[in-house]
């Protein structure tokens, strides 16, 4: 079965390969295509879509968009956009204002935190030269303090963001449709956790948050992720067949800033997303 992967960071966000190194991972993997989905950056795009045609492998540009939705954070994985439609670029302005928000000042803080940190380090990982917290993150991960990169996250970054008022985001009701404007497609990511809607009480309140986005334009949502339980995975293949929302899945490969984690087979070869579903996403794409 040809596999693909549509769920995969560079080091333009948190991850640990370059644009160009995930097009030969993915070619390595035995990939027939993936998608680089980026936290609210698309930077890398370029990058990744040159090798991924040197190296032979189909590709889609994408983000992973952080977006608010009735005092919920979600994650949704955005495929195909047009990066110069006039309303994405609006709207990217906009996200891209608060992921490079005081940036000083997060460094600072950490600094006050007692590691050994300065503009001029962080600098130093910028990806073409943007100056944002995963060129923060990315100089955390170079001092080595844990084995992955969730806990400069949990420990440092976040605290930061939440004490400076910056921890807010775009919102679904604004985002999803300016997505579909800009011909995209939008996918809800790992439905199942707290950055999605675990949050929630039980699985009728998720098909209500579901129905909602659904509502807004969101198009539909990961059949496959890594750890979701059986019950999950049941969850999403019930969501998508009801709704007829469009299925999506990939590992949301991080290198080795997640151990674990695998491009193309997630946890110990635990998911093989179908190139059907990415035969779905074009078909879509092209309406």
């Amino acid at each position: 079965m040809k596999k693909i992967d549509l769920h995969v960071h560079s080091l333009v966000s948190d991850g640990s390969f370059t644009p160009g190194e995930l097009a030969v991972h993915a070619k390595e993997q035995g990939l027939a295509a993936f998608a680089l989905t980026d936290h609210d950056v698309i930077a890398g795009s370029d990058e990744a879509a040159a090798a991924a045609e040197k190296a032979g492998v189909e590709f889609i540009n994408g983000m992973e968009l952080t977006a608010d939705f009735q005092g919920l954070k979600i994650h949704v994985v955005c495929l195909g956009v047009d990066a110069h439609n006039p309303a994405f670029q609006a709207m990217y302005k906009k996200i891209r204002a608060i992921k490079e928000g005081r940036i000083e000042d997060i460094i600072e803080f950490v600094r006050r935190k007692g590691l050994d940190i300065s503009l001029e380090k962080v600098q130093e990982f910028t990806y073409k030269g943007i100056l944002d917290r995963y060129a923060v993150m990315r100089y955390l991960v170079s001092l080595h303090l844990y084995d992955r990169a969730q806990p400069l996250w949990d420990n440092y970054l976040d605290p930061a963001v939440v004490e400076m008022g910056l921890n807010f985001n775009i919102t679904a009701e604004e985002a999803l449709p300016i997505i579909h404007e800009a011909g995209g497609i939008t996918s809800l990511a790992h439905f199942h956790k707290n950055i999605g809607l675990g949050s929630l009480d039980n699985r009728q309140q998720q098909e209500q948050a579901i129905v909602e986005l659904h509502r807004l334009g969101l198009d539909g949502m990961e059949r496959f992720y890594p750890n979701y339980s059986a019950e999950d995975e049941e969850f999403a293949a019930q969501m998508i067949q009801k709704y007829d929302l469009l299925p999506t899945g990939g590992t949301d490969f991080h290198g080795t800033n997640r151990p674990g984690i695998e491009m193309g087979t997630g946890m110990n070869g635990n998911i093989a997303v179908p190139y059907e579903f990415f035969q779905e996403v074009k078909a879509r794409l092209t309406k």
